[in-house]
């Protein structure tokens, strides 16, 4: 391209019901056309808040990365998963490790940490034969379409996020922290304002918390962005939810949310949450080769049960600390 020749744009057809998509003419190399449209892409996220690219081709994972890479800015090492994670090199990742037959909800991803994704990356390999559809809601509509009274008691406690990791639900201590080494997760919990304690049994229990709406790191615009329902203990399946139950006792369940001053979160305003958001989904099944970029706090994502084999990549990119600043003692933002 000439200095004087216009940058590369992308054909987006914005249907509605459906994520933006570009549909593109088959590369004879996806990277190099990846590092020719960067730039449109990401003006194309930040006009719609998700792009799904079409007619790329990617078809193994040594490419899938180097379109990441040529796409992203900084590929991250995800901290703090709430499931186990494939690796297949630096930064690039498998989807987490969910039940097949279970949803993951809308959610932003590690919207409890003090340094989130700005940008998520994903592709497709093996598309499933049914299902697994990754949808998009948009952050700042759901926000909108939430009663003023709850809006008004999340911005004032924020929320918390209460974990409890062993090793055979979710992700391990080493899954989630890199380490099992206790002096490592406590100094990384100290300076990411996380309260910890070691269990008798040698499992841990953490919480911390954290705004449930923060300003757009570009735009300044109020976003919805947690997991406030995702990580829900209302949104586990009820069976698995009563022997986890059984098995851990309440205090003992993987994952739960609550409001930032400790008090729980119903069961009615988690299924409201989830509600609005599917009431502002966009789907559009996936197809083998496909490329998604997702600003991930904007725009929600979640993926939908499935059959038959599912692969897909992910890269979590473009850093930003939207929480403010940590408290060792109360593990809170402020």
């Amino acid at each position: 391209m000439s200095a004087t020749s216009a940058p590369p744009e992308l054909d987006v057809d914005a249907r509605p019901g459906a994520p933006a998509t570009a549909l593109v003419s088959p590369p004879g190399d996806p990277v190099a056309w990846a590092q020719q449209h960067r730039d449109a892409l990401r003006a194309t996220v930040a006009r719609h808040g998700a792009v799904l690219v079409r007619g790329l081709g990617l078809s193994h994972p040594e490419q899938v990365a180097a379109v990441f890479r040529a796409v992203g800015s900084e590929l991250m090492t995800e901290r703090e998963a709430f499931a186990a994670r494939r690796s297949y090199e630096p930064g690039v990742y498998s989807s987490a490790t969910w039940p097949a037959n279970q949803p993951m909800c809308m959610h932003h991803e590690l919207s409890y940490t003090l340094h989130a994704p700005g940008l998520l990356l994903l592709a497709c390999l093996t598309a499933p034969a049914v299902g697994g559809v990754t949808g998009v809601a948009d952050s700042q509509a759901v926000l909108r379409a939430l009663p003023a009274d709850l809006v008004a008691r999340f911005e004032r406690d924020g929320w918390m996020l209460i974990r409890n990791y062993n090793d055979e639900i979710g992700a391990s201590v080493a899954d989630a922290f890199g380490t099992d080494d206790r002096a490592a997760v406590e100094r990384y919990c100290a300076e990411n304002g996380i309260e910890l304690e070691w269990q008798s049994d040698g499992g841990l229990r953490t919480r911390q918390r954290r705004a449930a709406i923060v300003r757009h790191p570009v735009t300044g615009e109020r976003c919805w962005f947690n997991q406030v329902a995702f990580l829900s203990e209302w949104t586990i399946d009820p069976e698995v939810r009563e022997y986890l139950i059984d098995m851990y006792e309440h205090d003992g369940l993987p994952f739960t949310t609550a409001f930032g001053n400790g008090d729980p979160i119903g069961e009615d305003v988690v299924a409201m949450l989830n509600e609005i958001y599917e009431s502002h989904t966009l789907r559009e099944p996936w197809r083998a080769g496909d490329l998604m970029l997702v600003d991930n706090v904007r725009t929600a994502h979640s993926r939908e049960p499935y059959e038959g084999e599912r692969e897909i990549l992910v890269a979590l990119s473009d850093p930003v600390s939207l929480q403010g600043e940590a408290s060792e003692e109360e593990g809170r933002w402020h």
